[in-house]
């Protein structure tokens, strides 16, 4: 009996450290990405749509430069991001290098100088084998490229899908989060998948962001410049606009960059801006910041414009009504606020009679929020002249009467 007494006391203190070992022990955090990166969408500045692989070094200083004196970084643009061709070749040990012609100094002295100026630099990849210009990819090497651009600095990747025959893009782009996460380096992930194979459905844990289009090129409507696979701004809104449920809080819905500063006219890039603030899409810009119009930095740095991106409630807006070519577009905002945009996607100017009682909606695929005109009134600011232009009625009639010119948008901020 002793004995089995003993074996008895023995199994209890033996269970008893093993769970108090167990609790001191600290928790494995969950793997995922990087958490708190992309609250609101993420705003800067991308190589590609403008210089594309005629990058250096001194581009990419001069362009950091440009965006602290002109005030976009204090307008919210904080990424400056290297796109395509930047890469040497891997070392003996694989991990991979600058291409010394372009970046002489190196990818930790460019990132040293970007962060003197209070902004964060980002890099490029992709899950292939090669990129999309013919550089070396990640493929096989995700771990290794994670801890370069580590040790490297960089704040931001963006991480394409060229070249990526027979790979699972589920568990590639989830490598890449794992590696990126491994590293130890908060790196903000922005999938490059195109919406080939629907991100939006499975990578919220993944990505911060996901494309959901092929390309952007310079052109409003019609057919598409020849520019690689290039798609309109009109035809990536229609693409991107059914899948609003799908964005949130750190995983946003993205139409790639913003072509405004490119060669549209004004009317156009406006529109744009526009449309990719009511779809809380990533603003990251692609024009030539160092030679700007005033025009193109009056619609890039429109404050009012940015805080509808910006907007803490983070949701897409929703595509409500075609009537004669204009879309009706309102968004949700923090606050019982809404933004409402009249987007023209004819060429020709159109007449529209405003009657708030006739959106009277409620957002039932996402906030669950409702506008009640009938019962609420709303002071209307309009986000592009700056001023107010009164309040809506909750009397059924006409309040204004709007001309919306062609490619162009009328944009209000409704705040009760």
């Amino acid at each position: 009996m002793k004995r089995k007494a003993l074996f008895i006391t023995f199994v209890v203190l033996t269970a008893t450290l093993t769970a108090l070992t167990m609790q001191a022990q600290p928790r494995r955090q969950a793997p995922g990405k990087w958490e708190g990166l992309a609250d609101t969408p993420q705003m800067g500045w991308n190589s590609w749509n403008r210089f594309q692989g005629n990058i250096s070094e001194d581009i990419i200083k001069g362009i950091a430069d440009a965006i602290v004196e002109t005030g976009l970084r204090d307008a919210g643009y904080i990424y400056i991001n290297i796109d395509d061709c930047w890469h040497g070749q891997r070392d003996a040990d694989g991990f991979i290098q600058v291409d010394k012609n372009k970046f002489p100094s190196g990818m930790k002295a460019l990132a040293d100088y970007v962060h003197s100026k209070g902004l964060k630099l980002g890099i490029y990849s992709d899950a292939g084998s090669r990129t999309c210009a013919g550089f070396p990819g990640s493929l096989g090497h995700e771990y290794q490229d994670a801890i370069q651009y580590a040790r490297w600095e960089i704040d931001y990747l963006k991480y394409d899908w060229c070249n990526a025959n027979n790979v699972n893009p589920r568990g590639a782009y989830a490598l890449m989060r794992d590696a990126l996460r491994a590293a130890g380096r908060p790196i903000l992930f922005s999938m490059c998948e195109w919406g080939t194979n629907q991100p939006w459905e499975w990578a919220a844990n993944v990505g911060h962001s996901w494309r959901t289009t092929g390309d952007i090129t310079n052109k409003f409507a019609g057919t598409p410049a020849q520019r690689g696979w290039g798609q309109t701004v009109l035809s990536i809104i229609d693409q991107n606009a059914p899948l609003r449920k799908y964005a949130g809080k750190g995983h946003w819905n993205d139409p790639d960059m913003l072509e405004v500063g490119n060669g549209m006219p004004e009317n156009e890039d406006r529109a744009h801006f526009t449309m990719w603030c009511m779809m809380a899409a990533p603003l990251i810009l692609g024009n030539d910041l160092r030679n700007m119009s005033q025009a193109t930095r009056d619609i890039l740095m429109n404050r009012d414009m940015i805080a509808v991106n910006q907007d803490t409630l983070g949701v897409q807006g929703l595509r409500y009504k075609d009537i004669d070519g204009l879309q009706i577009w309102f968004k949700p905002l923090a606050g019982g606020d809404w933004a409402f945009t009249i987007l023209n996607t004819t060429e020709q100017d159109v007449n529209f009679n405003l009657n708030w009682q006739d959106f009277n909606l409620t957002d039932d695929e996402v906030s669950k929020l409702s506008t009640n005109f009938d019962t609420t009134v709303y002071r209307v600011f309009n986000l592009w002249t700056h001023k107010q232009e009164g309040k809506t009625s909750k009397a059924n009639k006409v309040e204004r009467k709007l001309v919306v010119k062609g490619h162009d948008v009328i944009a209000y901020r409704l705040t009760k």
